[in-house]
This record gives structure tokens, sequence and C-alpha cells, in this order.
């Protein structure tokens, strides 16, 4: 007999959308029990890797009105403005929250939070802690979360299903990595917050939880996954490892030079007047590939590259407002930015794509909200702007969180039984998985094929031939995924069976991609054709919807939800 427990709220994931949330719900009601549910211990979510900053409004010379165009036109016009007025003017709000929580913020000579530059950005927007942000933010998030005993923390628990009855979500099936034991978890909402799916490509900055669990839940539950096309190449990764490079780098003032020495994005169009390295990430790596491919750049034992340059920043200020950049470019690149450049190139960062979600965080099924990279609000739309991120876990996992507990109080606890039922599914399910050693297929031979595919067909630049062989690959490679072979049958930390469930959902996901990317015949913001190189807002202003089906992704489309700013030629 499966074991079934009971909260009010599920939270699936661990990081700083899941954990905000998670503190939303109990200060909106603290006679509510949240489940925080997480495949890894909480300060190991991926959050606690970001570096630069998080962004909002805070100087005399900034408004929201600004911060609000830079995020419209960092979009490519394809994000929703009234989520972008919502966003803007919730901003400061949150990070002064957690600055009351503990987030040691930097600070001015006059005492005033310290911000700087990032692409895109018309100001000194970032928030800072010297170059380990994601580190302060996700500890005091944490911390603050541990005086409430309403939330229950399930750690090293994989989520491996949805549960639905009745046309609403009331629970989930969770694989205890522990003890290898399937459990039901059943409540009346829940909140995906599970990041997004970089490990779908084979160079990324994404470390390797970053698998679409996610998406693929909600996805397979009928959810529509939005704007999958679009996903983020940051032009500053390590060579060989794609350890990011912040972006905090180019916003002190650092530069970019090929082979030859020079700061070739000066030459570049969106380098007019002074933002050469201060433009969207979307262009520069473009601008770095066109280097490259112009045979500009450098030839390293990991590929070609182009350098990142430091030197003239002085050893005081990147100690001060770069350690964690120094330390990683002497362990992994073997250099010392005070005396030498940085080897870097474009790397995959992250998704503008994900779940479905509206200005609330809400969900087409009832009861399933997200928040975070695993959702498309939609914040970011083609290109998200450096540093939005992180303010936007903040913003709309407590968005989440609220609106969760609204509609919890509003419906009853569903139909257990059925519910249950569900999960026994599930369990026998993972069971059959687990050392299924007749399989013809490893997991090692489908996941490179897929990480190659998907760099082939969706990379910087696309091209519909191209395109169209990933998503016929993808569905080989779900095809060839049935008949994998597993060899641990073991139940304590069974790593191989997780990675075989992860491989599944990022199946699925590298799929929605793939698809979603073939379908949209025009460039716009990291969807890059090149036979099709012009924005074509007639035909393709609209948000891409990606249905799962059984014989292979459904493509629609959802409106984008315009305002002020009616769509311009993007130049910076």
């Amino acid at each position: 007999m499966i074991e079934v427990l009971r909260h009010d709220i599920l939270i699936v994931g661990g990081g700083a959308a899941g954990l905000r949330a998670a503190i939303a719900v109990v200060e909106t009601d603290p006679t509510l029990s949240v489940a925080l549910v997480s495949k890894v211990y909480p300060m190991r979510s991926h959050t606690v890797s970001a570096e630069g900053g998080a962004a909002a409004v805070a100087r005399v010379d900034d408004t929201f009105e600004m911060h609000g165009y830079d995020t419209v036109k960092g979009s490519d016009f394809l994000g929703d403005q009234d989520v972008i007025q919502y966003f803007v003017e919730e901003a400061p709000k949150e990070l002064t929250l957690l600055e009351h929580w503990g987030c040691p913020w930097s600070r001015n000579e006059d005492g005033t939070v310290a911000t700087r530059a990032f692409g895109g950005m018309s100001t000194k927007r970032t928030w800072y802690a010297a170059d380990k942000v994601g580190f302060h933010m996700l500890h005091s998030l944490f911390q603050h979360s541990l005086q409430f005993d309403q939330i229950v923390r399930y750690d090293e628990n994989f989520v491996t299903r949805l549960l639905v009855d009745d046309g609403a979500v009331r629970g989930v099936a969770t694989l205890d990595i522990r003890e290898g034991v399937v459990r039901v978890i059943l409540g009346r909402a829940v909140i995906m917050a599970t990041g997004g799916a970089g490990k779908i490509f084979p160079f990324t900055t994404n470390g390797t939880i970053k698998t679409g669990d996610g998406m693929a839940l909600a996805y397979r539950s009928g959810v529509a996954l939005k704007d999958m096309e679009f996903v983020q190449y940051h032009p500053t990764g390590l060579p060989g490892t794609g350890i990011l490079i912040t972006e905090a780098t180019r916003g002190e003032g650092g530069h970019l030079k090929n082979s030859r020495g020079e700061r070739f994005l000066v030459e570049y169009d969106y380098g007019v007047g002074n933002k050469a390295e201060l433009g969207p990430r979307d262009m520069i790596s473009r601008a770095i590939t066109q280097e490259i491919e112009a045979g500009r750049g450098v030839e390293g034992s990991y590929g070609t590259f182009v350098y990142l340059d430091l030197r003239h920043l002085g050893e005081e200020k990147i100690n001060k407002r770069l350690p964690m950049v120094r330390e990683l470019a002497k362990i992994y690149a073997g250099v010392d930015p005070v005396s030498e450049p940085i080897p870097i190139r474009p790397v995959v960062h992250y998704m503008m794509g994900g779940i479905d979600t509206d200005i609330t965080a809400g969900t087409s099924l009832p009861g399933l909200y997200a928040a975070g990279e695993v959702a498309s609000a939609s914040l970011n739309g083609a290109n998200r702007l450096g540093s939005n991120s992180l303010t936007e876990c903040l913003v709309f996992g407590a968005e989440a969180g609220r609106n969760a507990v609204v509609f919890a109080k509003g419906i009853g606890d569903g139909n257990q039984a059925a519910l249950v039922a569900q999960g026994e599914e599930e369990a026998a399910r993972v069971d059959a998985l687990r050392g299924r050693q007749k399989g013809g297929e490893k997991l090692s031979h489908i996941r490179n094929e897929m990480t190659r595919s998907m760099e082939s067909g969706c990379g910087v630049y696309r091209e519909q031939a191209s395109m169209d062989d990933t998503v016929r690959k993808m569905a080989e490679l779900k095809g060839r995924y049935a008949d994998i072979g597993l060899q641990d049958s073991s139940k304590v930390f069974n790593t191989e069976l997780v990675a075989a469930m992860e491989l599944g959902a990022m199946l699925d996901v590298a799929e929605a991609v793939a698809a979603s990317a073939a379908s949209r015949r025009e460039s716009r913001g990291a969807h890059t054709r090149k036979d099709a190189p012009n924005r074509d807002d007639q035909n393709f202003l609209h948000h891409t919807l990606c249905h799962f089906d059984p014989t292979g992704p459904r493509i629609g489309r959802k409106e984008v939800t315009l305002g002020k700013w009616e769509p311009e030629e993007r130049k910076y």
C-alpha cells in the first residue's frame, strides 16, 4: 500500500521561486500547511550559482517607465506588457524585503544600495552583492523560511507525476531518492518552481539538475509550453566547462576582444554610442559567433573562442567587485584576469519559454501555478535582459503563493481513492523502470545524440532544414527511449533511475523547443534564422503554444498583450 501524505499547498522546487512562494503562502494564511518538495537540498538549487545581480528601480535617475520600456524592448516586443508593468512596480519591494531578511546588498559610500550596469538597461539598475548574488539571495530566503513550522521540507524527492482529479491538480507522486520509495502527497494547489532545462544542450551554464522536470510534468498534464523556441545564449561562458562568467564583468567595464586584440563590438549595429559590451545577450552572442566565423577567433583545445579582457580594471576593483570571477578564471581556465584575458564563448544559459502562465502565475489547469524559469508569464518574451530573472523569481514566486492560497480555500480535497490509484500506477511504472536490464538502448547514447542535435538545429543561428532534422531526431530518440536498459536495481540513491526519468523529461522539452522553433519563420530575439533574417510582426507577433500529443507536438498561438509601447525596430 502506497504511503499518502497531505498538505494544503505543494511546492515543487526549493530555489528562489519555490522558497519565496512557500513564505508567501504561510504569511498570507499561517493556518495552512506547505510541502516544499525538492530533488536536491534547497541550498543546492541552481539559484545559488547566479552571480551578477537582480534588477529593480532604486536610483533617482531611474523610473518604472524606463525599466518597463527596457524590458519590452529587450523582449523584442514579445513580452506581455501588463506582466512587465506589474513586475517593475513590485521589483523594488521584493529586493527591499530580501534585505530585511538578511541579503547583504553592496552599498555606495553614502549608504545607498549599489547598482551596476547590465546589458540592455538604460541606467545602472542591477542590485548586487559583489558577484555572489544568487548565493546570498538563496541563503536569505532559506534561512527566513526556517522560522515557519508550517513549511515541511521533502528534500531529495523527485516528483514524477501530477495527480489530477475532476479537471484540477490535487497532488503529486514523488520518488524519495534516499529510500527509493514512491509516495503520494495530496494538496489543493501545486506550484511548480523547478527551473529551466539547459541540459538539453551540450554546452550550458546550467547545473546537472536543470533537466526540465517541471515543464514536462505540466506539459504531459495538458498545459501548453509557451515560447519554447527562445533559448538564451549567454555571451561569456568558459570553454570546456560552460561555467558562467557573469555579465557584471561587462557592467564593470570589461571588453570583448578578438584574436587581433580588437574591441570588436564597437563595429556592430548596436554598438552605436556607448553600448558595445552592454548590448543585450542575444545580440552579443551573435556578434561573437560572427567574429569566429570570420576567422577572428582564437583556437583552443575546447574549440574557438574570443577574449574577455578585465586587465584595465585593475586588481583592486576586480577583487572588490568581481572576486568570484577571478577565482573561477584561475581554477577553470588557468588564467588570472588581473594579468591575462579570459577565454569565453557563447553558452546556453536560460529559457525564456516555459509553462504557459498568466499575470497571476496561474495555468490552464486549475490549481496549478508556476514561477521562475520553469514558467513563461511572459515577462521575457524573445530575450531576457540580464538581472531580471532573479527578481522575477521573487515577484512571481510571491504572486503564485498568494493566489494558490485563494484557490486552495475555495476547493475541496478531491477523490482521494482516485488520486491514490494514480500514485500506485506511477509507483508501478517507476519500479518497472528500476534495473530494467533487458533494454537495448543506453541513456548516455540517447542523451548525447539529443544534445548534439539540439545544438545543430537550435543554436545561435538556425535554418529550417536543420530545425526540421532536429524535430525528426527528437521523435526518433523518444521511440528509442522506450527501449532503454538500466543496470542498477538498488533502491537507495539510485542515480541511474533518476537520470532515466530526467532524460524522459528532457526529450519532451527538447522536442517542444525544436517544434516551436521550426514553426516560427522569422528572426526575433534569441531565435535567429539565417533563412528568415527579419522580424515579421504581421505574421509572428504572437506567442507560440506547444501542446503535448502522443503522436507529436501540436503548435498553436496566443496573442501578445500589448500596451503603451508599440513595436519598433530594436536598436541599441
